[in-house]
């Protein structure tokens, strides 16, 4: 294949000296406005019906928008008819505004506002396209005559206004196709509105400025913004807002910069569902400002729900390392991710500030479980092992268990092609390092003093098989003596290398666990044994026969 790059050209860029956007830092959330139910319902091939918008739009209230874009009520009936059915059962909040959008057609604002009876405040947004593409190619119309366009619908929203005397309504003008528009031509066309309305810095209109196919770079979006907010005479008097799409795969990026470019308010979708590549998505970008410790506004504190329910009332389905939302984003696979994590959540428990690497935020923030930051497969190492065992079940293995450990589990993915269960990973575990009952058992524990203080005589009954042994140890701690007792029974050149306990559970129901590593005399390969008993001394001894046993089995 051929690509013809010749036949596209580079966004302009603007003549903008002293730009004051990139030493700017964001420090508070934009107004949120939601689209979700007109924007993005117009992106989806089986438009939503009542049913879904209503779920739909539960969501957004539960999420908290205080701006929502209930749709377009001249363009459709369902439309008109959901907006009645809002207004009609008084579904919003008083904090919550609807807003509705129009084109400059009279007939058009006659039906919106027909759509609006009876509420008490809204925002009508009335939008034309001005970019030089558009006029040209599509509505073959000037510059002056697209200015006549807008500000015609500008005073045919005033004059229609005037009969809904109980309806604040507070207007929005949108350059459908700012991106395209130029520079000069957007600030005529948008003066020319703002005095065709004659807002007030009590009674401020919205101006909107969609990069409607984005097709530039972020920083050239942001330098557009800036120099539109620094040349309208009456800035004052306006909310300057911005629509971004995501054709380039940017718009979040364009969002954020525009923000540090003057924009107070964002206009976008719940995961970025839109027409082409979407439009922004105002999770990730309402988590970013979350997770630099700024109040987001919105709250996400129930991710899987948004994703669930934004999943059933639109039919397209999440990526799972989708931003903040995917069910895999704070799911490490990787060895040194989840060995940096599982170091990192241990260290975390002395600390108010989160810093855990990889993982920017705690996932319980956005009610995720634990469960699902490490997971196991062929690419996890021992740390990943570790995590989980100590996670899910309790065990605190050393660090050369762990490692042991990780290569049978790394045999057992390779072999599956699949990533192995907590419950199949604590079952391995089980079966390679305990040796429980019929394999043996141990009985008639006594423990008595030595000749010096420090010495102790240990005497058992250990079974092994159908075999019972009579044992007895001296040395210096019950484990040495039980250990010189047990050579008794299983001969051989082996020493007690590691040894570890902690216990498992509280209260009353907690049991001890003990790790104990065994390496034969001048050999190379280590063994490792696990016991657990309501009695440590119990637990030491099964771990140090569960280990030796191993041994004598391996060889």
């Amino acid at each position: 294949m051929s690509y013809l790059h010749q036949r596209y050209q580079h966004a302009d860029s603007v003549e903008l000296h002293n730009r004051l956007w990139p030493g700017m830092r964001i420090g508070a959330a934009p107004t949120w406005c939601s689209v979700d139910l007109r924007d993005g319902n117009q992106a989806l091939s089986d438009p939503m019906g009542p049913e879904k918008k209503r779920a739909l739009l539960d969501l957004l209230l539960t999420v908290g928008f205080r701006e929502i874009e209930l749709g377009f009520p001249s363009a459709s009936q369902t439309d008109f008819d959901f907006v009645r059915w809002v207004i009609e059962r008084d579904i919003l909040p008083g904090a919550v505004t609807p807003q509705v959008i129009t084109q400059a057609r009279q007939a058009l604002i006659v039906r919106t506002f027909q759509s609006l009876s009876g509420a008490r405040r809204a925002i009508v947004h009335l939008y034309n396209s001005t970019s030089e593409l558009q006029r040209r190619i599509v509505f073959r119309k000037s510059r002056q005559e697209t200015i006549d366009l807008a500000v015609q619908g500008t005073e045919w929203i005033r004059q229609e206004s005037l009969k809904y005397p109980d309806l604040d309504v507070i207007f929005q003008y949108s350059l459908e196709s700012f991106t395209g528009t130029e520079l000069d031509f957007a600030l005529e066309i948008s003066e020319a509105v703002i005095e065709a309305w004659n807002p007030s810095i009590e009674r401020k209109m919205i101006l909107n400025l969609p990069s409607t196919v984005e097709n530039s770079t972020p920083n050239i979006f942001a330098d557009r913004v800036e120099w539109m907010a620094s040349h309208l005479r009456r800035r004052s008097e306006i909310v300057l807002s911005v629509h971004a799409h995501n054709d380039r795969g940017t718009a979040v990026a364009t969002a954020e910069l525009a923000q540090l470019a003057g924009a107070e308010r964002i206009e976008g979708t719940l995961l970025g569902n839109g027409e082409r590549s979407g439009n922004v998505d105002l999770v990730t970008l309402a988590m970013n400002l979350y997770s630099s410790g700024i109040d987001p506004d919105l709250n996400l504190s129930r991710m899987s729900d948004v994703v669930r329910v934004v999943q059933e009332c639109t039919g397209i389905a999440v990526h799972p390392r989708h931003p903040w939302a995917g069910d895999l984003v704070f799911t490490a696979f990787s060895g040194s991710h989840q060995d940096a994590i599982h170091k990192g959540m241990h260290e975390q428990q002395q600390k108010a500030q989160w810093e855990v690497p990889y993982l920017p935020i705690d996932p319980e923030d956005v009610g995720r479980n634990y469960e699902q930051v490490i997971r196991i497969n062929s690419q996890s190492g021992k740390s990943g092992v570790a995590h989980v065992l100590e996670r899910d079940h309790g065990y605190r293995v050393p660090k050369a268990l762990a490692m042991d450990l990780s290569n049978s589990v790394q045999r057992v993915t390779d072999e599956t092609g699949e990533e192995i269960s907590s419950d199949k990973l604590v079952r391995l575990f089980y079966s390679k390092y305990f040796r429980n009952p019929p394999d043996f058992e141990i009985h008639n524990v006594e423990v008595k003093p030595g000749e010096t203080d420090a010495e102790r005589i240990v005497e058992a009954e250990v079974r092994l098989g159908q075999k019972v042994h009579r044992l007895k140890g001296s040395g210096y701690g019950v484990i040495e003596a039980f250990a010189q007792g047990l050579h008794m029974i299983c001969e051989g050149p082996w020493d007690i290398i590691d040894y570890a306990e902690h216990a498992r559970g509280q209260g009353a129901t907690a049991e001890a666990v003990s790790y104990v590593a065994i390496k034969s005399n001048g050999g190379k390969e280590t063994w490792f044994g696990v016991g657990q008993d309501r009695d440590v001394v119990l637990a030491s001894f099964r771990s140090l026969v569960a280990a030796v046993v191993r041994m004598f089995d391996d060889t």
